[in-house]
């Protein structure tokens, strides 16, 4: 499993659905390894990505409550990255 994917379970507020695509995008593109998306790719990672978003969703909302939230925060919610992708 690739240690940089963050854990969306448990996050106060919840995982956002940017926020999960997010992750399904890094997890799909790391076991293609595909680096950067090309005109050849880009329709099949998505394709991916968004069935493995799906299905996250749905496990997220099937998991029991977590404990402790997660260590991390994801880098979605990090102003820094926020800034550095324009999405502010």
């Amino acid at each position: 499993m690739c240690r940089n994917i963050t854990v969306l379970r448990g996050l106060e507020p919840s995982a956002t659905s940017e926020e999960i695509y997010a992750a399904a995008l890094q997890y799909v593109r790391k076991v293609s390894g595909v680096g950067s998306l090309s005109a050849t790719t880009r329709a099949p990672i998505e394709r991916a990505a968004t069935e493995v978003a799906r299905i996250t969703e749905q496990l997220l909302e099937e998991m029991p409550a977590r404990r402790n939230p997660p260590q991390t925060v994801p880098p979605l919610r990090r102003p820094e990255v926020r800034a550095r992708l324009g999405l502010d």
